[in-house]
């Protein structure tokens, strides 16, 4: 009978990590030969700063290469989150080299931490604080989500849906995503810090965060907080790791792709966000194809992830 319990068990735990293990493995490496085209955007923000993508990129790995301590951070960060720390190499590279320039020493991010908790910042749209927004009757139903990621997911889909470039209640809303249109005092579209977190992805991550790492739990209507801790690298690279974990879980919990072992992949949901989305449309992808017997479609990297797969011997050496 005691044998035949412990069988049983042993099934029950084969069923618990078999969706792990039946995943399909992402080889590393890029699936083009060349770099896909680099956003209008992009090029626009690095003209404008009269450098090139070489060079950011060159300074970022400088920083890295020059920094043990910073390095040793990143380790530190991802044991805390089970992930590799060429993940989070990679997504502090792809955003310093497409997005902004990195600062010469470490104790620039600092520096500029301290200096928001002095600053008078808001989360809000003409007048109206996103803490207050949020009360609309629209978002009641997510009142029930549980979790931080889960209660910002369903507001931002509620954004999407209800509010996103229309009218409502005699006030004209964008057609722009909800971080861009609460979420950024100084401009919208701007991140901040070693990891270049927006403060939306950073409430987000606020509940795993804090479980993981002990973190205080970030509040909506501190703005100032959410900032300092974007901005500190002692706190912020906990939020870049559960990012990315995240995307690793999703990719892997739904779509059934292990994307653990390709840096660039997992740059690229970095770079583009809602992985939890994005996992599910390829899901639906594949189901599609598996049905009209087509070869399934893998997860590819894009402009951002193409440059950290292509340079992965130079940022694994660091470590």
């Amino acid at each position: 009978m005691k044998k035949l319990a412990l069988v049983v068990l042993s099934l029950v735990a084969a069923a618990i990590v078999m969706p792990a293990s039946a995943a399909t493995l992402v080889p590393p490496g890029n699936t083009s030969v060349e770099q896909p085209p680099i956003p209008g955007a992009s090029s626009r923000r690095t003209q404008a700063t009269n450098t090139t993508f070489q060079a950011k990129y060159r300074k970022i790995y400088g920083l890295l290469k020059s920094d043990a301590a910073l390095r040793d951070k990143i380790r530190q960060a991802a044991a805390a989150y089970g992930i590799k720390p060429i993940h989070i190499v990679g997504a502090i590279v792809g955003e310093h080299t497409y997005n902004v320039d990195a600062y010469d020493r470490l104790q620039t991010y600092y520096v500029k931490a301290i200096s928001y908790l002095s600053s008078q910042l808001t989360f809000a749209y003409k007048g109206e604080d996103v803490s207050d927004f949020v009360e609309r009757p629209e978002f009641a139903d997510c009142s029930s989500q549980a979790g931080s990621y889960e209660l910002w997911e369903c507001r931002e889909q509620v954004w999407n849906r209800s509010f996103r470039g229309k009218t409502v209640g005699g006030t004209s809303f964008p057609n722009d995503r909800f971080g861009a249109t609460f979420f950024q005092p100084y401009y919208a579209g701007q991140t901040f810090g070693l990891g270049q977190l927006n403060p939306l992805t950073a409430l987000q991550m606020s509940d795993i965060v804090h479980k993981v790492s002990g973190l205080p739990q970030l509040d909506v209507k501190d703005p100032n907080q959410v900032y300092k801790t974007i901005m500190d690298p002692d706190l912020t690279l906990a939020y870049v790791a559960a990012t990315l974990k995240k995307s690793i879980d999703a990719y892997r919990d739904i779509a059934g792709f292990d994307i653990s072992e390709n840096p660039g992949v997992t740059a690229t949901l970095y770079n583009v966000g809602n992985p939890e989305a994005r996992a599910y449309a390829l899901k639906t992808e594949n189901e599609r194809r598996s049905a009209a017997g087509e070869a399934q479609k893998m997860p590819e990297e894009n402009y951002y992830g193409w440059l950290v797969n292509d340079k992965l011997p130079e940022l694994e050496a660091l470590f």
